[in-house]
């Protein structure tokens, strides 16, 4: 696990070239923020977190399968990473912050470009951006519907 990258992994790249081909400029990894998030956009008070679909536990997602081996230490370790995502979050939320979550699998080559377009439009929907997490791909039955504010 030591050659696991924490930041500068390839979707995160991908992410913040788009962004900054379309005129967007931002803060990378700031350590100021809960989570060090991948992306900060003073301008818009945005905050995307680029998340691995494993590491953060995506529900529902074809690319998250929890491991084989080791049951107990991964059922433990992808519990608390997704209940630490939970309460950074909230915090940033709390601090008056956008929080946008971008899922590996929406990555994907067939469906890159609507999601990365999708991306941009949330991030510019209005300046100062409504405080609120969006994440398209809360599952059915949670606190809010898909692309919601929550």
């Amino acid at each position: 696990m030591s050659h696991i990258r924490g930041k500068e992994t390839s979707i995160e790249v991908l992410v913040r070239s788009y962004l900054f081909r379309h005129g967007l400029r931002f803060r990378k990894n700031d350590r100021r923020y809960p989570g060090h998030p991948d992306v900060v956009l003073p301008k818009w008070r945005t905050i995307v977190f680029v998340n691995g679909c494993f590491w953060h536990v995506h529900a529902n997602c074809k690319a998250f399968s929890r491991p084989k081996s080791n049951v107990e230490f991964w059922s433990v370790k992808l519990m608390r990473n997704g209940e630490r995502d939970r309460l950074q979050h909230t915090q940033l939320v709390a601090d008056g912050w956008r929080v946008i979550v971008v899922w590996e699998c929406e990555l994907a080559k067939p469906v890159r470009e609507a999601r990365l377009a999708r991306l941009y439009d949330q991030i510019t929907a209005t300046p100062d951006g409504q405080p609120g997490i969006i994440d398209d791909t809360i599952p059915a039955g949670s606190k809010g519907e898909p692309g919601a504010i929550e």
